[in-house]
């Protein structure tokens, strides 16, 4: 049989994985050999290649014997796992002036004394684009974080940093909500392209779109020139910070600081769980170098715009063409390019945010008398992750199917400028998801755990929704110890809010975060 896939080939047993003739592949199920199990032990799939199409802006394929500047993994050494607590997402409010405040500072204060006392390591902090660059280009003003960084130092607390260049707004609750800068929203109101757009042209200002990555349109500066100027920026303010206090820099790459699309856009009501999404790809920036990409192909046609028999927002995948067998399938020589070409781009996003991260914070990484990382994130999408096509993922900028491994391509990058892999979903279990939806959060983790140990990157973990109770907090236990993976670096719980403080939350926590920090 010829494969089709354009990046992976895989075998299972010496014979092709998919046969296109089978009725239960038609039918979506993979349940005989589910991806989770298959990248379970590293034994049913072979990679052969990867290649992107990324208009003019080819990715070179990542070889496996790449010398990576990532440092030797210590966590087999390190028998612990420090815990951290991100802040509310109401940290931040605003004045009747519109100037950014600290809200409720003492609480805050007295919540960081007893997080100390229960042994939490440190405080995950998210920089927000939106507060300290608001008003105008290069008014960079750090006394928020001046003054929130020195409180939670003299708490003897650690420091988890997350560089934000997305927004918070449909995410926050009250007036906690962080746009991005309002000079950013004044070029928006003119120029909508600057964000993603779905195919009915609708947009978000969530995030910048990754076509606006290298064109100067933001007061003459492109995106990469204004994440650059700020990465910059905070180094100089904070330098005496990093290493000692700052333990862990997130780099923002996405929504929600996640490497991905927006494709399931919770706050306006376009998309709910567990609908496959839709792809994000219709801003002129990015509908220009997809034309590119395809005239190179020598395929002009398949330029104008993305698959049309993708289903929409809520679809789920059953029915819909694209993520089915087919001539005009996810399979197809124009799907293959397609997709190949959507998750390129996002890839060469990460990897020239992340360039000129590491470039500046070299010295930090390469200084073995400190403790420092470099970390970006990556999206949970667990849902129709038992299905062939992965739709959800798809649409996500994942391109990860029963037939391509998706995240390798990702965690090369990762592994390159030495970051390490913010992974989600520690507390979730498969049996507790509804399984009409085919989603598996643990195959998910497999397989990403298996890559990372592959590329030989660090792991440091997060939760994806609020779990206390011993059986999740259990679950995490045993995902950050899992003997079959490197023992993840961190872990850090979203998010500090009245429940953890609750008598019966703090009484299963405070034993949970002393666990995780003994040594086995």
């Amino acid at each position: 049989m010829a494969c089709k896939c354009g990046g992976y080939c895989y075998t299972l047993n010496g014979r092709a994985s998919f046969d296109r003739n089978s009725v239960k592949t038609r039918k979506f199920f993979v349940q005989n050999f589910p991806a989770a199990r298959m990248f379970a032990n590293g034994s049913f799939f072979f990679p052969t290649k990867w290649r992107s199409v990324a208009g003019n802006h080819r990715i070179l394929s990542m070889d496996a014997q790449e010398k990576s500047r990532s440092t030797t993994l210590e966590s087999s050494k390190n028998k612990r796992v420090p815990i951290f607590v991100m802040m509310p997402v109401d940290t931040f409010g605003f004045d009747a002036s519109g100037r950014p405040r600290i809200r409720k500072i003492k609480a805050i204060t007295v919540s960081l004394k007893a997080l100390k006392l229960a042994g939490v390591r440190g405080i995950g902090v998210e920089v927000w684009w939106g507060i300290v660059e608001r008003f105008s280009p290069f008014d960079y003003n750090w006394s928020l974080y001046e003054k929130l960084f020195k409180l939670i130092s003299e708490s003897g607390l650690k420091l988890q940093v997350a560089l934000s260049f997305h927004s918070n707004i449909y995410s926050s609750t009250g007036n906690g909500g962080v746009s991005l800068p309002l000079w950013i929203l004044e070029i928006g109101d003119l120029n909508k392209d600057i964000y993603y757009r779905d195919r009915h042209g609708v947009s978000n200002n969530d995030y910048l779109t990754l076509g606006v990555d290298q064109v100067p349109l933001l007061s003459g500066r492109t995106a990469l020139q204004c994440y650059e100027d700020f990465m910059h920026s905070f180094v100089n303010k904070f330098e005496s910070f990093i290493g000692s206090v700052i333990e862990e820099i997130s780099i923002g790459l996405g929504p929600s600081g996640e490497l991905r699309y927006p494709a399931h856009p919770f706050g306006d009501g376009r998309w709910k769980f567990p609908g496959i999404g839709e792809f994000q790809c219709y801003d002129k920036y990015m509908m220009e170098d997809l034309k590119m990409a395809a005239c190179q192909e020598g395929k002009p046609q398949w330029g104008y715009r993305g698959p049309q028999n993708a289903g929409c927002y809520n679809s789920l995948p059953t029915g819909v063409p694209f993520f089915e067998e087919g001539q005009e399938s996810f399979l197809s020589d124009y799907g293959c390019f397609f997709l190949e070409w959507y998750s390129g781009r996002l890839i060469y996003h990460a990897d020239a945010i992340l360039a000129r991260a590491a470039k500046i914070l070299k010295k930090y990484q390469e200084n073995e008398q400190t403790s420092f990382m470099l970390v970006a994130k990556i999206g949970g999408i667990y849902w129709w992750y038992k299905t062939v096509s992965h739709p959800a993922e798809l649409t996500a900028g994942y391109y990860n199917t029963a037939l391509r491994d998706g995240y390798d391509p990702v965690i090369s990058v990762l592994s390159r400028h030495g970051a390490a892999l913010h992974i989600p979903c520690l507390e979730m279990m498969d049996s507790e998801t509804p399984p009409t939806y085919l989603c598996s959060p643990e195959g998910l983790l497999k397989q990403i755990q298996f890559v990372s140990k592959k590329q030989i990157i660090n792991l440091v973990g997060r939760n994806t929704t609020e779990r206390l109770d011993r059986t999740g907090l259990q679950k995490i236990h045993s995902n950050c110890f899992d003997p079959r993976a490197e023992i993840v670096r961190s872990f850090t719980y979203f998010r500090m809010n009245d429940h953890i403080f609750r008598v019966e939350n703090w009484n299963n926590f405070v034993p949970f975060v002393r666990m995780m920090s003994a040594d086995l």
